[in-house]
C-alpha cells in the first residue's frame, strides 16, 4: 500500500441530461442515488479493497436506481423490450469481461465481472450470457423488473414520432452509468452499464460492452464513457484517452481531444469520466449535462447534473 496515494472514485449516470427538465424532487432523488453509489464504492476503497471491487459496487447501486438508463430504469427497444449491456476492466492486469443483449440479469455489471473472473472469455451475449449467469449464480429477474413509467412513456413518444428503420438521433439515447477508481495500491479499474438507445433494433450493441470503446483501464488511466455509442465505437474513445495519458497528456487534455473534439467533429456527443494513476481526473461532456460525482480520500462527495460546479453532498 502506498501511503502517498489517495483512493479516489468517480461515477457518472449518463450524459445528455437536461437539467431544466428536472423538478426539484427528481433532482434531489438523482443526487441522493449518485451519493449512495459514491459511498458504496468508496467505503470499499477505504477498507483497502481493490479498485475493481469499488467500481462494480458503485455501478450496482446505479443499476438498481430507477433514474438512470441501466438495470431498473433501462430504456425500451423498438419492440418494447430491454436489452442490457455492461463491462468491467481491471487496469492492473488488463483482464476484462463484458456482456450484451441481456434480458433477465438484474445487475449486468456483476455478470460482466463474472465473465472476467470465472470464464475463459471476454464477451458473452444474449442467451448464452444468461445461461452463464445461471451457472455462476448471478441474480435473475423477470423482464418487467426493468420497467419504469418514465421509460415506458419515452418509448411511446419514440413510436409516436414514427422514426424510420435504423433512424437514430441524439434525442433518443439517454446515457449510461459508470465508475472509475484508484485504490490505495495505485491500481485502476473501470465499469460501465447501459440499457442502450431508446428504440434500438436488430440486436444493436453500443460502445459500453466493447473494451476500448466505452470502457477501458490500464496502469495509466481508467475511463468510462457515456453518449452516442456509434461514435465512441468508431473512435475507440476510452482507449484513445488512455493512450494519450500514457504518452504524457494530462487527463483533461486527453479527454478534451476525444470527447470535445474528435467525437463532435464526427457528429456525435456525450461525455466520460477519466482518472489517471496519479489521482488527477477529468469529467468532460459536450451535452447539456451529465450526472456525475466524485469522492476523495476525505470521504467528501461532490455531485453535479448540469454545467454548475459540483456541490458537496456529505461533508465530514
Amino acid at each position: 500500500m502506498n501511503a502517498s496515494l489517495k483512493p479516489t472514485l468517480l461515477i457518472h449516470g449518463g450524459a445528455g441530461a437536461i437539467p431544466e427538465a428536472l423538478d426539484d424532487e427528481d433532482a434531489r432523488a438523482i443526487r441522493a442515488a449518485l451519493t449512495d453509489a459514491l459511498r458504496s464504492g468508496h467505503a470499499l476503497l477505504e477498507a483497502g479493497a481493490a479498485a475493481l471491487e469499488a467500481v462494480v459496487a458503485a455501478v450496482t447501486v446505479l443499476e438498481d436506481a430507477p433514474w438512470f438508463n441501466a438495470g431498473h430504469g433501462a430504456v425500451y427497444t423498438h419492440d418494447g423490450r430491454h436489452e442490457l449491456d455492461a463491462a468491467a476492466m481491471d487496469g492492473a492486469t488488463l483482464r476484462a469481461g463484458s456482456v450484451a443483449g441481456l434480458r433477465h440479469v438484474r445487475n449486468p455489471v456483476q455478470l460482466a465481472r463474472a465473465v472476467m473472473e470465472r470464464s475463459p472469455h471476454v464477451m458473452l451475449a444474449g442467451a448464452g450470457a444468461e445461461d452463464f449467469a445461471r451457472v455462476v449464480g448471478v441474480a435473475m429477474v423477470e423482464p418487467a423488473y426493468f420497467d419504469t413509467p418514465k421509460r415506458y412513456q419515452e418509448w411511446r413518444d419514440y413510436l409516436h414520432a414514427a422514426q424510420g428503420p435504423g433512424t437514430a438521433s441524439s434525442t433518443n439515447y439517454f446515457g449510461t452509468v459508470g465508475a472509475v477508481a484508484l485504490d490505495a495500491r495505485g491500481q485502476l479499474a473501470a465499469a460501465t452499464s447501459t440499457g442502450g438507445m431508446t428504440g434500438k433494433r436488430w440486436g444493436r450493441i453500443g460502445d459500453t460492452p466493447v473494451i476500448g470503446a466505452g470502457t477501458y483501464a490500464d496502469s495509466c488511466a481508467a475511463v468510462s464513457c457515456t453518449g452516442w455509442g456509434e461514435f465512441y465505437l468508431r473512435t475507440c474513445a476510452a482507449h484513445g484517452i488512455c493512450t494519450r495519458i500514457a504518452a504524457g497528456a494530462a487527463p483533461d487534455v486527453a479527454a478534451d481531444a476525444v470527447i470535445m473534439q474528435q467525437i463532435p467533429a464526427l457528429g456525435g456527443s456525450g461525455g466520460a469520466i477519466v482518472l489517471a494513476a496519479d489521482g488527477r481526473f477529468a469529467l468532460p461532456f459536450n451535452t447539456a449535462g451529465m450526472y456525475r460525482g466524485s469522492m476523495d480520500a476525505a470521504g467528501v462527495a461532490r455531485i453535479a447534473i448540469g454545467r454548475e460546479a459540483p456541490r458537496v453532498c456529505n461533508p465530514r
